[in-house]
């Protein structure tokens, strides 16, 4: 029954992360710690093993959405390639940092960054783009398939300091990078959305290799629980993205929202309790 459990937890985050570009941990980590430990079907579950779940499973979403979005060529490689630089010992120090946390530190420091990261994507779209990075760094111009035309851009210095943050958080908390990038991407370099979803999964490939790695070697990965986790979650990526070449995602992107302000609440709560 837990394999069935974790196999439907890792679809829903395969397929939420691949649409909106989180990367699915904010999905699979509070929802296997709930039903692992609230409801016990696998108490034995830890914070620094489900983290080192998410990590391996986050490989496969980034590999299925890349593949997906490199078919419609929404994927900036160049970009993806500057911001992995910055990420790798982001993740590395991320997974050092992770081993020191027990389960009610976790819940509570987990608990917070879901609250201020669904307050983040809710202002997002009423925050003003801001031009400064784009007329300091390399541009670049993108015309869509309505022929509409966009250019970004972003000094790299900055581009590979803010990555590195990004990557200690994605390899601390297990959540992909993408939950950080995106909103970056869109309101500071100005990439247009679908891009900057898509760059963040290829982003998200490469850093949760190495994320991975470093949970490995840290013993945080429970192998009997990979394999459900592996394909729910390469079968939702699939999904997703075909989703949001079809769909607005402003309705899911808010459901997401709510349900990550309301999980921090009662993370928070457990944390503190």
């Amino acid at each position: 029954m837990e394999y069935v459990l974790l196999a439907i937890i890792a679809l829903a985050s395969g397929i939420l992360g691949s649409l909106v570009g989180l990367g699915g941990g904010v999905i699979l980590i509070p929802a296997t710690l709930f039903v692992g430990i609230n409801l016990g079907y696998f108490p034995e579950i830890t914070p620094q093993s489900v983290v080192g779940l998410s990590v391996v499973m986050m490989i496969f979403i980034g590999l299925s959405s890349t593949l997906s979005y490199m078919k419609n060529k929404q994927v900036d490689f160049k970009s993806g390639f500057i911001f992995f630089i910055g990420s790798i010992p982001g993740t590395m120090v991320g997974a050092w940092l992770n081993k020191g946390l027990d389960l009610p530190s976790f819940n509570l420091y987990f608990g917070i960054f879901l609250v201020l990261l669904s307050i983040l994507l809710f202002i997002r779209d009423k925050l003003r783009p801001i031009q400064w990075f784009v007329e300091h760094g390399k541009n670049t111009q993108f015309i869509d398939q309505e022929g509409n035309e966009f250019v970004y851009g972003y000094p790299i210095w900055f581009a590979v300091l803010f990555t590195f943050v990004v990557g200690m958080v994605s390899g601390l908390f297990g959540i992909g990078g993408g939950s950080l990038l995106v909103p970056a991407m869109v309101l500071l370099f100005l990439f247009p959305p679908h891009i900057a979803v898509a760059t963040s999964m290829f982003n998200v490939f490469l850093s949760s290799i190495v994320n991975s790695a470093s949970h490995i070697y840290l013993g945080n990965v429970p192998w009997i629980y990979t394999i459900p986790v592996i394909v729910g979650a390469y079968i939702g990526a699939k999904v997703g993205a075909a989703l949001n070449k079809r769909m607005q995602s402003k309705t899911i992107v808010l459901v997401l929202q709510i349900v990550m302000f309301l999980i921090g609440i009662r993370s928070i709560i457990e944390g503190l309790l």
